[in-house]
């Protein structure tokens, strides 16, 4: 874990181009949370349930047998007015799977989100932030923009107390910082702690939470 930082450096962002990081560019105090692995029972729900108690809005990067299985609490994630992107079918490794098999499954998540949302803003992050040069070009070619991140809580992580997962977020985070959690059963644990004290604790220094 120590090998993955919890801040991405200036120099990683400047080496790959092609993704986005960040918002450092906004003029306004804001911060882009974000939920990857959803929808899930309860996890989600919890999560809903803090962001409207703080009128947060964030992007909820589903995977879309997760959607299929839990349609109910995907339309809630709509009708709360958060943003949806793409995390594939079946969370799939882009270097484990073929150029194929990899933008099928980006295309057959997508179908999903199609069953519940008639227009919505095409935006994909790959599991496990993977992904190689030709599937990055062929995922722009289907028209979306890829989505990685300036901060990692590392919530899903067993190493990860909940007392780091909330320090990751509190000491790190600045405006315009797109900050990954997981509302996922493996970081509910960490999750449920840390995110009350995260929206508290900004709200406080009177930053807002964007969608992307």
């Amino acid at each position: 874990m120590k090998l993955i930082p919890t801040k991405t450096p200036r120099l990683l962002k400047t080496w790959y181009q092609g993704y986005r990081w960040d918002f450092y560019e906004t003029n306004e105090k804001a911060i882009y949370l974000t939920f990857d692995d959803g929808p899930i029972p309860d996890v989600t729900e919890f999560v809903l349930d803090q962001l409207k108690k703080f009128n947060a809005l964030a992007t909820f990067f589903c995977i879309g047998d997760n959607i299929k299985k839990h349609p109910n609490i995907f339309n809630k994630v709509v009708s709360d007015g958060h943003a949806i992107g793409n995390h594939t079918m079946n969370h799939l490794k882009a270097w484990k799977n073929s150029q194929e098999q990899y933008l099928n499954n980006i295309i057959e998540c997508d179908r999903e989100i199609s069953k519940h949302i008639d227009v919505h803003h095409k935006i994909f992050r790959p599991p496990y932030g993977q992904i190689s040069q030709s599937k990055l070009k062929a995922t722009k070619e289907l028209g979306y923009e890829i989505i990685l991140w300036d901060i990692l809580a590392k919530d899903w992580s067993k190493k990860t107390t909940p007392v780091e997962c909330h320090h990751n977020v509190i000491n790190y985070t600045k405006n315009g910082s797109i900050v990954v959690l997981h509302d996922s059963i493996k970081a509910s644990e960490n999750l449920k702690y840390s995110l009350p004290k995260i929206l508290s604790h900004f709200t406080k220094k009177g930053y807002v939470f964007n969608k992307i």
